[in-house]
């Protein structure tokens, strides 16, 4: 099982999209506060359908709260400014994946704790300036869960 990790997400179908995921994949959704919506948001349920598991979802006051909580397994800071292209990594259950806010992306304060192995990028044109955090987030999850063989636990 992989760890999904959002650090104060803005945009609630992005969200609602990747909790579907992650209701779909066997992943942990973990969500750092502050959250600029509810859970109850209405544009959050619509993405999450019927799929919503609220039972994995995990909430944080703050950064330091979440990796108190999670020492186990590697973690992976997802960024534009990852020199490691995701499909290098070998991830293994367990890893916790973490992805910045969607109009910032992860704060230097947070990225620059990472080896330079661990902050890891999806490849795109030069000029582009990210991809849709859902979209993000699948991507890097079904590689993991491609390098796991598909084992869904």
């Amino acid at each position: 099982m992989f760890n999904i990790v959002l650090f104060e997400p803005e945009i609630p179908p992005n969200t609602g999209n990747i909790l579907r995921l992650c209701s779909n994949t066997g992943a942990k959704l973990h969500l750092i506060h502050p959250l600029s919506f509810t859970m109850d948001d209405k544009s959050l349920r619509r993405a999450g359908l019927d799929y919503i598991d609220m039972s994995i979802v995990h909430h944080y006051d703050n950064y330091q709260d979440f990796l108190k909580a999670n020492k186990t397994g590697n973690h992976y800071a997802i960024s534009t400014k990852g020199q490691r292209n995701y499909h290098d990594c070998q991830f293994q259950a367990g890893d916790s994946l973490i992805f910045g806010p969607e109009t910032r992306g992860l704060p230097d304060d947070i990225r620059n704790t990472y080896l330079p192995d661990s902050v890891i990028r999806i490849p795109m044109l030069k000029k582009s300036r990210s991809i849709n955090l859902s979209n993000s987030v699948s991507i890097v999850l079904y590689e993991a869960l491609r390098q796991q063989d598909f084992n869904f636990r």
